[in-house]
């Protein structure tokens, strides 16, 4: 490693620039090489490989993300205002920029995990075929997705009571930048597209508290009120005009494991709701075999490990609160 220059500008109380200048070069000359080597070799054998490397980390996979999105909210996501005369081609340009971003994405992705791939080249002509067939079934479902997200904010509109327009629930509601995000990360997953759904739905648990496992298959009319805090998992179902509120759970009662005590993947671990289900504060409803029946109403702070049938409500009992006198 060549020598590296490093400037202070600001003195530190009893040195001279110069001195902490010196100093520290001198450490960074003779000391840095080791820890970097350190560094990159610790990462080769416990994490990051060439492959990972290639993949350019998740930067990439959000672009596509807010490219995406640009072209199913257009004017939403843009950083500047736009003209609507010029809608169409913004739209257009979205689209053409996240298909090549995203084409090549989940190429690398695939190959990363093919077996068959010529390891010489680092190419499959498969992956490259299938990673065209996965983008391009996505950017057709465009469509569907956007109006999916319409009734999420119809939903949205008539769940709440403080909702004014559609726009400002499109513009802030955190419930609306989740679901935009994961009814997209939904199509790839289905597609079993490696790392990348995972990505993008961990983006959008960054930046509203909704944590949705790109797995969880979510109908109509969706709504979450506030949102902070819930948590819906992989293999999750919930049906048509469902409403949750900030803090729920649809998650696992327990982990199975193997015979060699590791963790049994791909069964189904999380409940089902169906239509018509409103879900209050703070509930936890746990386990794989655990169906909402429809129509159903689970209280705030329940917590519930088993099926309930259809037309139920669910509540603690509440017990009586106790009152003094101030004074």
């Amino acid at each position: 490693m060549g020598i590296i220059n490093y400037r202070v500008d600001t003195a530190v109380k009893g040195c001279e620039p110069e001195e902490i200048n010196m100093e520290l070069n001198e450490w960074l000359n003779h000391k840095l090489p080791e820890i970097a080597d350190n560094l990159e070799q610790i990462n080769r054998t416990h994490f990051i490989n060439e492959k990972t490397i290639g993949f350019a980390g998740k930067e990439q996979v959000y672009q596509v993300l807010r490219r995406l999105r640009s072209a199913l909210f257009p004017g939403v996501f843009e950083k500047y205002p736009i003209d609507e005369s010029s809608i169409n081609i913004i739209i257009g340009n979205n689209i053409r920029r996240a298909a090549l971003e995203l084409k090549s994405l989940i190429e690398r992705c695939l190959i990363n995990e093919c077996d068959i791939k010529e390891k010489q080249q680092g190419t499959c002509s498969k992956c490259i075929e299938r990673a065209n067939e996965i983008t391009i079934d996505l950017l057709e479902k465009l469509p569907k997705i956007r109006e999916l997200l319409h009734k999420d904010i119809e939903a949205a509109y008539r769940g709440d009571p403080a909702a004014k327009s559609s726009e400002e629930i499109l513009l802030s509601y955190p419930s609306i930048e989740a679901l935009s995000v994961h009814r997209i990360a939904h199509e790839l997953y289905r597609h079993n597209v490696p790392i990348i759904p995972r990505i993008m739905s961990e983006y959008a648990h960054t930046r509203t508290g909704i944590d949705i496992h790109p797995g969880a298959s979510i109908g109509e009319y969706f709504f979450i009120d506030h949102g902070t805090g819930v948590v819906i998992g992989e293999t999750c179902v919930i049906g048509n005009n469902v409403k949750i509120y900030q803090g729920v759970t649809l998650g696992a009662k327990s982990f199975p494991v193997d015979e060699k005590g590791n963790l049994v993947k791909g069964i189904k671990r999380h409940p089902n709701i169906e239509d018509n289900v409103v879900i209050y504060a703070g509930a936890t409803i746990l386990g794989g075999d655990t169906v909402i029946g429809h129509d159903s109403v689970i209280g705030g702070n329940v917590w519930l490990t088993r099926s309930v049938p259809p037309y139920s409500i669910v509540h603690n009992a509440q017990p009586s609160p106790v009152i003094k006198n101030g004074k």
